[in-house]
């Protein structure tokens, strides 16, 4: 393919903020990350309307819509907004805001915490949008480039500010990235999406290495910086991020303007823009390689375009996000409860999902939540909660999960509770019972099989193995609807992706297996695809089987899953499951196979083209 890049390209910069160019202001209220600006309400009324009369053409409103984070769903008339939660933070406030707008518009009756630590509502018919969008921005809720090709959710380690591993806490550093690039003319239309994480520590709890610009914190001489990280990703093409940077500084304003200048190059490279598939970051840095692509980026800080920025520490004081926890924190509590008997179940509970902050006296809390779906009632709970016990907000994981911070030891108990009345009291957060998918063909227009059912199903039978090995519980399971990846299913020790087998005249829904993946500990190593094609309803007793298979044969009593996987390699693993990768004739006592799970009807694949694929 021929490179061709536009080095002529007009990229202007964002303004001076309070003008009309760039009305945006900044406060450090607690989950106003993003600038609100009414008259883009206004804005998706009127284009909406014109659409749904007619007067223009859907491809042109499509790309209108996704900068406001709306996003087509595979079912007609109906769409999703992705509300984006910078770094995983929300209020109590923004959790009641999300219990209304769910009441009111989804009739699911839930909301979805997403890989990326955004929260999705789905099936909003497009007419109710617009008012779905301003309720949420009373409480400071956008969701301003939630989907389309810009900089998505920037995403950050949740126990970021508590965790004792971290060399500094990179929010104040992420909310600047956020609101620098947020409605940046260069990043409105690039090529494809860039997703970028935050981390503070080494154990690289946010995943940089499957990003397309990840930061990892860092200090010399006393001087704050980063590392930056250049060209991840999963799907298709999966690469690890290399190191574009050891060290830059962040509170001079270098991360940023390194930042743009690495999205000025990837918004010139006219060439990845013809195949939507391979246009991301990362198909540029294995092309050129990282040195290249260095190279670049220190030509580029040349360029007569960072004169006309203010790229300094007044620029990164203005921008960033302060909040102080601490102050908020709740008073020791006058009394608080304990068990009385068996607390078996509590000791679990804080064994699989409490970690004790570095402030002495307080912990974080991580609620595990079954695929990522809260109900209103569970937010309203959760909100109180937060009022309750917390330092006034929690994050999101991109576990699907989220961890309330600045939690007194003494409140755990209370806390435990109260999670337990909201029926999300449940123990083994990242454990193996903690499944993870994305929402597959419950909504997706590229989902090929019903991702979500299978995590139903793959759960249940882990429970019923009534697993209580240590090494065994710290298992991830994972699984997408298609081979994009949205739950991440490369890097867990077991992975699955939707796909389809054909029988006769008939389809029956399928999955294919990657084992020994891994993002813990700082190291990201993508899962080898197995040679097997499961049929969906034989998923389950394939896990149960590599998990007893797993305990029979690892050496010792302290061989991890993955070492054992690497010792006796793949093929061990499609040996064990061969016979149920042979599909079934179709037959009254076959006929479940050739259904998906959590549906009635015979599968067929029903794949649309999808909007902003990964």
């Amino acid at each position: 393919m021929e490179v061709v890049v536009d080095q002529a390209k007009e990229q202007q910069g964002k303004g001076r903020t309070g003008t009309l160019e760039n009305p945006e202001t900044y406060t450090n209220v607690p989950g106003h990350i993003i600038p609100i600006i009414e008259r883009e309400f206004d804005d998706f009324e009127n284009e909406a309307e014109t659409f749904l009369d007619g007067q223009i053409p859907e491809d042109e409103f499509i790309g209108f819509r996704l900068k406001q984070g709306v996003y087509g769903q595979r079912q007609p008339d109906v769409q999703m907004v992705r509300v984006k939660l910078p770094f995983g933070g929300v209020t109590p406030e923004q959790m009641e805001a999300f219990a209304n707008v769910v009441e009111k518009w989804a009739p699911l009756n839930k909301g979805h915490i997403t890989t990326r630590q955004n929260i999705q509502i789905h099936h909003v018919p497009l007419r109710d949008m617009e008012s779905l969008l301003r309720e949420i921005a009373e409480s400071g809720l956008s969701s301003r480039e939630g989907c389309g090709n810009t900089v998505r959710n920037v995403t950050g380690d949740p126990w970021a500010g508590v965790h004792p591993d971290e060399v500094f806490d990179p929010t104040p550093y992420a909310g600047a990235y956020a609101r620098y690039f947020v409605r940046h003319p260069t990043t409105q239309l690039m090529p494809r999406k860039i997703k970028t994480a935050f981390t503070g520590s080494d154990e690289d709890r946010a995943i940089t290495g499957i990003h397309d610009v990840a930061f990892i914190s860092r200090e010399r001489d006393g001087v704050k910086g980063f590392e930056v990280r250049v060209g991840g990703g999963t799907s298709i093409m999966a690469r690890v991020a290399p190191t574009l940077y050891d060290f830059v500084e962040a509170d001079n304003g270098d991360y940023l303007k390194v930042s743009e200048a690495v999205l000025r190059i990837f918004d010139r490279q006219e060439w990845l823009r013809a195949n939507r598939a391979r246009a991301r970051i990362k198909v540029l840095i294995d092309k050129i390689g990282i040195d290249a692509f260095r190279q670049q980026v220190d030509e580029e800080l040349e360029g007569d375009w960072v004169a006309e920025r203010d790229f300094d520490a007044e620029l990164v004081e203005r921008l960033r996000f302060d909040d102080d926890e601490q102050a908020n924190a709740p008073a020791r509590p006058a009394a608080a409860a304990s068990p009385n008997g068996d607390r078996s179940e509590f000791d679990r509970f804080v064994e699989g999902n409490v970690q004790a902050q570095r402030q002495e006296g307080f912990s974080a809390v991580e609620v595990k939540i079954y695929r990522g779906d809260l109900t209103p009632e569970q937010f309203r709970g959760l909100a109180q909660l937060m009022r309750d016990h917390t330092g006034g907000y929690a994050r999101s994981t991109v576990q699907q999960n989220l961890v309330l911070r600045w939690v007194r030891d003494e409140s755990l108990y209370d806390v435990w509770q109260r999670l337990t009345e909201l029926g999300l009291g449940e123990a083994g957060a990242r454990e193996i019972t903690d499944v993870v998918s994305c929402p597959g063909t419950d909504s997706c227009k590229m989902g090929i099989t019903a991702s979500m059912g299978l995590n139903q199903a793959i759960k249940e039978k882990l429970e019923e193995m009534d697993i209580r090995d240590g090494l065994t519980r710290k298992i991830h399971v994972k699984m997408s609807g298609c081979p994009n990846g949205c739950s991440q299913h490369h890097i867990a020790n077991i992975g699955f992706y939707g796909a389809s087998l054909k029988v006769g005249a008939r389809q029956v829904p399928a999955y294919i297996p990657h084992i020994g993946g891994n993002y813990e500990g700082g190291e990201v190593i993508f899962g080898t695809r197995l040679k097997s094609r499961l049929p969906a309803k034989r998923v389950p007793a394939a896990v149960e089987r590599w998990v007893r298979m797993y305990e029979a044969e690892r050496s010792g009593e302290s061989e991890e899953f993955n070492a054992y996987a690497e010792r006796i390699g793949a093929a061990r693993f499609e040996e064990e499951v061969k016979d149920l990768t042979l599909p079934a004739e179709f037959s009254l006592e076959t006929m479940q196979q050739f259904i998906d799970w959590n549906r009635s009807s015979p599968y067929k694949v029903e794949r649309g083209e999808g909007e902003c694929a990964i």
